[in-house]
């Protein structure tokens, strides 16, 4: 809790620190994909943004890797075409 006086336990330290990590990268995946507004009713609206939010950020991070290792593959598929074959 920001500006907290009073002592704070290792337990809400740690989720004060998960909690700063997390919130940017949702905070951009949501102005990245157009989901500044939350639709959704109540705390489960609320729960269900958040896990769409991770979904999108899951789903680009595999993209991401499936794009290089196509990259990959075609290095190594046009790496061996370029080879004269021995017979």
């Amino acid at each position: 809790i920001s500006g907290q006086v009073r002592r704070v336990t290792k337990a809400i330290r740690r989720e004060m620190r998960r909690r700063a990590a997390v919130e940017p990268v949702i905070g951009h995946l949501k102005d990245d994909h157009r989901m500044r507004r939350n639709h959704l009713k109540g705390r489960d609206g609320d729960r269900i943004n958040a896990v769409l939010a991770a979904a999108g950020y899951n789903f680009s991070l595999l993209r991401r890797w499936l794009a290089e290792l196509l990259r990959g593959l075609l290095w190594i598929l046009c790496r061996h075409l370029s080879q004269p074959h021995l017979a």
